[in-house]
């Protein structure tokens, strides 16, 4: 089913999750970029979207014409492992049920957002969309990449059944300024700079990595990946998920290295090989956000890695 590019500056848009790292800067881009003066956020503790009854209510309040759905409950290896219960439930419970709600409802555009923990453990690299059912994805994010990964099929099955206009985006790590950086739950980027940071003020000669410092991760600067969802939510309207990031890759040992030089760490790098490493490498195809709906990432990685780190040295470094 294709449709007319939407004009988001004249639609009512609720952005799930929206008081989140992502949401904060894609309600921002919404607001500035496109003009939209009708954008509604619903998030803990307002609307807890686990629960039928705050979805049913958050709809009748809100009245969107269009969902961009980035709510989720996410984290690292350890809040992974730690938590795959409620990784799985969460996750699927507030997608499955807000879904269909909206789909009930008639909503004009249902955007969901899946994550690259959805991709098989040992997909080639590039991870092109086509292969993101050619095996079981990596053990210790598994029950968050299937619960994500129920979404697709969810909106494959009512855009086919129901002609629901439902997409589903699949970012690769995120980082940039906002980003979380409690170390009980935060990724690889905020963790690796608040350590450095902290090794600087206490005087340590060394930090701690986790894993073997061998796999390799691709990221995407939080602006990019904004710009990324609102293209997306302007102009593409089919049933194949896709990729968005920024089509490279770093081994986490000269992310480490990289992140070392940038905060001023001069001592050791031991890597914890007791730990694990996760998905051995992460790459992505992006040619299909490039052609479907011309995204391409403009920020270089380093000069992200700069803004990020400045952005904690005021807001949180103490």
């Amino acid at each position: 089913m294709q449709m007319n590019n939407i004009d988001l500056g004249k639609k009512r848009i609720t952005v799930t999750g929206g008081k989140g790292f992502l949401g904060q800067h894609l309600i921002r881009k919404l607001k500035q970029g496109r003009g939209c003066k009708n954008v509604f956020v619903a998030d803990l503790p307002d609307y807890d979207l686990r629960d039928i009854i705050n979805i049913k209510k958050m709809l009748d309040e809100q009245k969107p014409d269009i969902i961009i759905h980035l709510a989720a409950v996410v984290g690292g290896i350890g809040a992974n492992r730690e938590n795959p219960g409620k990784f799985f439930y969460d996750n699927a419970i507030m997608g499955i049920q807000l879904l269909h709600e909206a789909y009930l409802r008639k909503i004009e555009k249902f955007v969901a957002l899946g994550t690259i923990c959805c991709y098989p453990k040992f997909t080639p690299i590039p991870f092109k969309e086509e292969n993101l059912w050619n095996g079981y994805p990596e053990e210790t994010n598994a029950p968050y990449g299937l619960a994500k990964k129920l979404l697709l099929v969810q909106s494959q099955a009512y855009r086919q059944q129901y002609g629901f206009n439902s997409i589903f985006l699949m970012p690769v790590n995120l980082y940039g300024p906002g980003d979380n950086f409690d170390p009980k739950s935060s990724h690889v980027i905020p963790a690796l700079i608040k350590k450095c940071f902290a090794a600087i003020e206490n005087g340590d000669d060394h930090i701690l990595v986790w894993g073997t410092g061998k796999a390799s991760r691709e990221f995407l600067y939080i602006e990019d990946a904004a710009e990324a969802i609102i293209l997306a939510a302007e102009k593409y309207n089919k049933s194949d998920p896709v990729n968005i990031g920024a089509g490279f890759e770093i081994a986490i040992k000269d992310l480490v290295k990289l992140i070392a030089k940038l905060t001023g760490f001069k001592g050791k790098i031991i890597c914890d090989t007791s730990k694990l490493d996760g998905q051995p490498r992460r790459m992505l195809d992006v040619s299909r956000a490039e052609k479907e709906f011309g995204f391409i990432a403009k920020t270089i990685f380093e000069e992200g890695l700069k803004k990020t780190i400045e952005w904690y040295i005021v807001n949180w470094k103490r």
